[in-house]
């Protein structure tokens, strides 16, 4: 219970000290502070013992024989004597100079003597020169009386009423002196002490915080030398600690921007490499059949119309390709233009579906609706995203198993619209639904676009979703692939 509050206190300290560098700064002065005083009070303790000196001091003696002048005084005073009383004030002398050899007068205000002791033989006293010998010999006794002047007497003057007149009460004497020992003073060694503990603890207790900076400057040193993986130990909470964190977030982000611009430069080299072999294959087969026709290499007229045709078609899904790289291109720069409208995604959705029923039937697939019963407005721009749908639609329809079914679902859930395109198809593994959505990819590494699509389609629509504040993802399970996409519904 007693040690509770001084606990509570260092707790709340401690947690200010641990998270400020001035504030450990502060304590640890204070504590080299306190150290080096009580390392120079016990050096200067130890010093003082050693040196010592004798000296006489009359100080007790100078006190006694103003005590007796005082005594003398105060009594008569007190006991109402008269100046005549011989008795009584003879008595008085011998009381209070017994056992002491000290010279008693009594003299009235002239200087005449009045009472005097028995070693006293004054029958006048010039009360000038009196009192200038008293003030002389008091002089003295503030000097080291005894030392300087060893045969000096002392003398005391003291005023002195009778109940019938005034006069003055001397008493002079020699006074005893008594041995002294002095201790000498020499503050140079506990100077040095407190300099010394002060700089020793304050390098000692900071030493550890001055290796933590070495270790945040050499680590620094070494991330500048282009090592981005290399990350500096975190130690304690202040600001050295905080330091040392974001320097490793520093280097994280660098390494991670130079990750992706590494990425964005294989990205590049990966698009002019699949560009070119895309559209290397259409156009050398419209060159061959052309060259075909120039040199007139067919056997009939039969034949003619279907080196003709064929080119023609190549021709076609050479356009197609151009279009979606061009599509996908002005998508990903900056500036795209989103015509914004409210839209009615039950009515979009099927007016889609109905569009494609005939390619899908020539592809023995049918396409079936499970719409929530009641209108999904969304806030969308209807070009761009009928071509979304319209490339999932297609792109269902050309992987699927044959003869399958499509499946589209649309529904709300948590604030958005959820439009899912499911079908049945090969499983796909995990590393296929992450790179889905890259642009020239193909799950089937065969195929080509005289087998497939540009392999820009999903590309394009991940970055129609995208800009319109939309999500898209894809997902398999047990056979089954499904793409679904979220807009954020209006006024929901």
């Amino acid at each position: 219970m007693l040690f509770r509050p001084i606990t509570k206190l260092y707790d709340i300290i401690w947690d200010k000290v641990k998270f400020s560098i001035r504030l450990e700064l502060v304590v640890i002065f204070g504590i080299c502070l306190l150290a080096s005083v009580i390392m120079g009070s016990i050096v200067n303790n130890f010093f003082e013992g050693r040196g010592r000196y004798a000296r006489i001091d009359y100080s007790r003696g100078f006190q006694k024989i103003s005590k007796q002048s005082n005594n003398i005084a105060h009594d008569i005073t007190e006991w109402k004597v008269s100046i005549n009383d011989k008795v009584k004030v003879e008595q008085l002398l011998k009381q209070s100079i017994q056992g002491d050899n000290y010279k008693v007068i009594i003299c009235d205000l002239d200087g005449k003597v009045l009472y005097k002791s028995e070693n006293a033989n004054e029958t006048q006293v010039d009360i000038y020169t009196t009192i200038k010998k008293t003030m002389e010999t008091a002089g003295d006794s503030d000097t080291n009386y005894g030392n300087n002047s060893r045969s000096k007497e002392y003398v005391s003057f003291y005023p002195i009423n009778f109940t019938d007149g005034r006069g003055y009460v001397i008493v002079s004497g020699m006074p005893q002196g008594e041995i002294v020992y002095d201790k000498s003073s020499n503050p140079l060694p506990g100077t040095v002490a407190i300099l010394a503990t002060f700089l020793l603890s304050f390098y000692f207790i900071t030493n550890k915080k001055m290796k933590y900076i070495e270790i945040v400057s050499n680590g620094l040193l070494e991330i500048s030398k282009g090592n981005l993986d290399y990350r500096i130990k975190k130690y304690g909470e202040d600001e050295l600690a905080s330091l040392a964190n974001n320097i490793n977030f520093m280097a994280g982000e660098l390494n991670n921007k130079i990750e992706n611009e590494r990425k964005a430069e294989r990205a590049k080299n990966e698009l002019i490499t699949n560009v070119s072999h895309d559209l290397r294959t259409p156009l050398t087969s419209i060159k061959g059949y052309l060259g075909l026709i120039k040199e007139k290499k067919y056997g009939s007229e039969e034949q003619l119309e279907e080196f003709l045709n064929i080119a023609y078609n190549k021709s076609e899904k050479l356009e197609v390709l151009i279009n979606d790289l061009f599509e996908y291109t002005k998508l990903t720069s900056d500036g795209v233009n989103i015509d914004k409208q409210d839209i009615v995604l039950n009515g979009l959705l099927e007016q889609l579906i109905d569009e494609l029923v005939p390619i899908s039937e020539e592809n023995n697939i049918s396409i079936s609706e499970e719409f929530i019963n009641e209108k999904v407005v969304v806030s969308i721009d209807p070009n761009k995203t009928v071509r979304v749908f319209e490339n999932l639609l297609m792109n269902a329809i050309r992987y699927s198993l044959k003869p399958g079914e499509i499946k589209v679902r649309l529904t709300k859930k948590e604030g958005f619209a959820l439009v899912s395109v499911q079908n049945k198809c090969d499983n796909l593994s995990e590393e296929d639904l992450k790179k889905i959505f890259d642009r020239f990819y193909r799950v089937e590494k065969s195929r080509s676009s005289d087998t497939g699509g540009s392999g820009l389609g999903l590309a394009i629509a991940k970055n129609i979703v995208q800009l319109q504040g939309g999500s898209i993802e894809a997902k398999c399970e047990n056979e089954y692939v499904s793409f679904n996409v979220r807009f954020k519904l209006l006024n929901d």
